[in-house]
């Protein structure tokens, strides 16, 4: 089971009633956020699902509406206890970015280890069996669009593993990924488990254009979080200029890459009734939600 929060749906600069956009994402005890703008502590903390177990911080780019919050938020995860490290990853010039914001926030009780991503770069972060990737998107500056996997074991095939006369106390062990060894035997998970069940993937892209690689990089997707800067096909020109994605094109990629599911989100300060183009949007991918501050789910694995 995968726990998905979008913290807040506003693009460009909070508003009263509208938090900047950022995901939370929950995985066996631990939190992972991508974006961080001003005020995404403040959302967090609305939601309540603490601050000690971020494990990772993914940073889309450096707009200050995606990052600027990210002293405040290592401070306040710094007071709910947190020793352990704590991994942020980012494009290119993470370093940089990180060390002139944590002039304000020098001393933290934990270390932090920075990632700068350059390319599209396949699981780099992986823990019990999730992992995250990235691709490059289209924005004005660098950009990158990221994923949740959660890969889910094949089944356990106690048959297999009576007719192997391998002793019931170590089942477990097996079916969580381990090997055996029972004096010169040695006994692997692929000996006992069926082929690998679908497991669950969420994507989430904001301020880009549409590009040649989302499509496949959102294929299949459970849930599929994406930018909706303009409501309005006529304002093409002012995405194209300022490198956004329309509500139509969000809409029409989600289809193309046959996700279950798309959150719009990350709206413009000017679009004050984003819900006034859900028909309109409907029309070319039916199960559209207009998303909104705090708005959460769990994905289950199939079956």
């Amino acid at each position: 089971m995968l726990d998905v929060a979008l913290l807040g749906t506003g693009g460009m600069m909070p508003l009263p009633n509208r938090f900047l956009t950022s995901l939370l994402c929950r995985y066996k005890g631990r939190l992972i956020l991508i974006d961080c703008g001003e005020g995404t502590q403040v959302t967090m903390k609305m939601l309540g699902w603490g601050f000690k177990d971020v494990a990772l911080i993914c940073i889309t780019h450096f707009h200050a509406d995606h990052i600027s919050g990210l002293p405040g938020m290592l401070l306040t995860i710094g007071n709910s206890g947190r020793t352990e490290e704590l991994v942020i990853a980012g494009p290119k010039g993470l370093k940089k970015v990180f060390n002139g914001l944590m002039i304000i926030a020098p001393e933290l009780p934990f270390d932090v280890k920075l990632v700068e991503i350059e390319n599209d770069f396949e699981d780099f972060f992986e823990f019990d069996g999730l992992s995250l990737s990235a691709v490059k998107a289209d924005h004005l500056i660098t950009c990158f669009a990221y994923a949740l996997n959660v890969r889910r074991k094949g089944k356990f095939d106690a048959e297999r593993a009576k007719k192997l006369n391998i002793p019931k106390e170590f089942w477990s062990v097996l079916q969580k990924g381990n090997d055996v060894v029972l004096g010169n035997d040695l006994y692997k998970p692929e000996m006992v488990l069926g082929e690998e069940r679908k497991g669950i993937k969420v994507c989430y892209c904001t301020d880009s254009r549409p590009f040649n690689n989302l499509v496949p990089f959102i294929e299949n997707a459970d849930l599929f979080v994406c930018e909706g800067m303009y409501g309005e096909d006529e304002k093409i020109d002012k995405a194209i200029e300022h490198k956004h994605i329309l509500f139509s094109e969000s809409a029409k990629a989600a289809a193309l890459g046959n996700v279950r599911e798309l959150w719009l989100t990350h709206f413009s300060p000017a679009l004050t009734e984003p819900e006034s183009f859900l028909d309109f949007v409907k029309n070319i991918f039916p199960n559209t939600v207009i998303g909104y501050d705090r708005m959460n789910k769990s994905i289950l694995f199939e079956n």
